[in-house]
Order: structure tokens, then sequence, then C-alpha cells
């Protein structure tokens, strides 16, 4: 079995080609083509050292999409006490192992974090490539400074170009940080000092924290602005608020039945039947319907996009060719 570092996974990855990779475990998704049984997750930790309350949750994401070469498995960990001072770790880590579909013979095992990370960032990527109003590059405004926020911009600039991103973020040091980051990558990125600043008129907000309050007035929103809320993904979490959705006309979403139980659907009394799968968008049998239309995108994630990702990371470093595998 291969063992594959993030600075492996980082010499493979190149998004020009996974937007593709994750463009097609959507439609096998949305065609019914995979297998994403549900993820456990327990709790872990207590009893450590004297430990009277859990230091963290494991959980098992395994998924397979119909036709590939082999099928992963996420393993990952959410551990808050991470962000303590004096923790040099993320909160979320994780490891993705590939096994061979066709006799079980373990193949790879790749750092996680990467693969999560660029495969969120490709759903904000097509989500702006399909739905944004208009042509060429976007006028993007970014709610949130962490890794995502990097993600999301650097996946949207591959997939439809950005012209300009305002980044906000409570903490004026993280917001800086960020825009001057994205900057050093040749995108033309500022540091603002208001949601409110940062969403008007942007083509598309792309929303990327973990909060539990709306994090910009909908109010602000200009006619046509895509919205792309990528945070939240349970039931506590909430990056929206009434107004935006109120002025939507579609809502997509990658996992309906998911995304149904989320802050952001749940606590703005959000029908679910108003949730479209996004596979629909790729299909051609959805999308905009004109320039004026307010579009959301929610997210939580699916590990069929971990899966898709891990085996073309295969294929890049086994040399496979990739070419007959069908959408």
């Amino acid at each position: 079995m291969h063992v594959f570092d993030d600075d492996a996974v980082a010499a493979l990855l190149a998004f020009d080609e996974l937007l593709g990779v994750v463009e097609r475990a959507f439609l096998k998704q949305g065609r019914g083509e995979v297998e994403r049984p549900d993820r456990p997750h327990f709790s872990v930790g207590e009893g450590l050292d004297g430990r009277a309350e859990p230091a963290g949750t494991g959980l098992a994401m395994p998924a397979y999409v119909h036709g590939d070469p082999a099928y992963a498995t996420k393993l990952a960990s959410v551990f808050p006490g991470n962000v303590d001072p004096g923790v040099d770790r993320p909160t979320v880590q994780a490891q993705v192992l590939l096994t061979d579909a066709a006799n079980g013979a373990p193949l790879a095992l790749f750092a996680g974090e990467r693969i999560t990370n660029a495969r969120t960032g490709c759903i904000g990527g097509l989500a702006a490539r399909e739905l944004t109003a208009g042509a060429g590059p976007v006028d993007l405004a970014v709610i949130g400074a962490g890794q995502q926020a990097r993600w999301q911009t650097r996946a949207i600039d591959a997939a439809r170009g950005v012209d300009r991103a305002r980044i906000y973020s409570p903490t004026p040091e993280s917001r800086a940080e960020c825009a001057a980051d994205l900057r050093g990558e040749g995108i033309a990125a500022e540091a603002v000092d208001s949601a409110e600043t940062a969403v008007r008129g942007a083509d598309a907000v792309v929303t990327t924290t973990t909060s539990e309050v709306p994090v910009f007035p909908g109010e602000a929103l200009a006619d046509g602005a895509l919205v792309i809320a990528v945070g939240a993904y349970e039931a506590s979490m909430r990056e929206l608020d009434h107004a935006t959705f109120a002025r939507a006309d579609r809502v997509f979403a990658d996992v309906p039945e998911e995304v149904a139980a989320i802050g952001d659907v749940v606590d703005n009394d959000v029908d679910p039947a108003r949730l479209t799968p996004l596979s629909a968008v790729f299909e051609g049998e959805a999308g905009r319907a004109s320039a004026e239309e307010v579009i959301v995108v929610e997210s939580v994630g699916s590990a069929v996009l971990d899966t898709a990702t891990a085996n073309y990371l295969w294929g890049e470093a086994s040399g496979e060719d990739r070419a007959d595998i069908a959408f």
C-alpha cells in the first residue's frame, strides 16, 4: 500500500482536472449510481488522562462511485480544543483509505485535509461556473477567512475567474492575512471591515463559517446574486438569514436530504421541497432562468466527492488512463 502525505497530494492535484472529477461525481450521485452508507460518528477521549468529557469526535465516511476502480473510506476527526493556545493542530483532520473495488486490495492512504478542502472548493467553483449571472470573471464576496475561504476563492477563480474578492471576517488580522495570501496567488483580493460591504454589489457570495447566526444581511444582496453556503453542516449552524431565502428564486443543495436538517433551512422555515439537487444543474435540467434571479446553493459535502477525488489522485500517481471513465 502506498502512502501519500500532504505534499504528495498537492503535487498530484490540479483544479482544472478536479472540477471535472467532482462534476462527474455529482452526476453519478444524482443518478443513484453510488454507494454512500450512513456515516457513523462517535465520541473519543473520555476517560483519557482522567478526562470527564470527550475530547473530540471520530467519523468514518465510506463511498463508492459505480464504475470506478476503487472505493474509499475517509476517516475524519473533529477536535474543537485544537484551537486552544499552544495546540498546533487543525480542528478537522482526515485520512482517506483507497481500496481496489475488484479484489479488495488496499491501494493507498492519502492525507485527507487537502482532499476535503479541494473537493469542497470545487462545489463552489462549479456552482459559480454554472449559476453566476453574466459571463466572465466574477465580483466575489467571501465571508470567513479560514482555509475554506481560500479554497473556495481558488476554485471559483479556476472555474470562472475572479475579478476581485472582498474578504470579511470579524477578526481584522485573519481577514487581512487571507486577502494577502490570495493576492500572493495572483487573485485580486482585499479585506473589508463589514459583511455588508463585502456582499453589496457582488455577483457571488460565499460563506465559509461555522456560525450559529446569520453572517450577512440578505437585504444587501444585489439582484442576480449567487449565494454559495458551505459552512453550516448541522442543525446548530446557520449562516443565512430569512431575507436571503425570501429573495431566493431557486435553492440548490448538494445532498438535499441532509441539507434539509441544517440550521439554514430549519431556522429559516425553508420548505425542504424547495431544495433542488445540484446534480440537476449539471444534467441541464435546472439552472438560472434570468440575470435578475437570486440563487442559493447549500452544501454539506458528500463522501462521494472524497472517493472520486481519491480515485483521481490514484490515477495520476499510477499513470492510469482515466479517459474511459464515463459520465
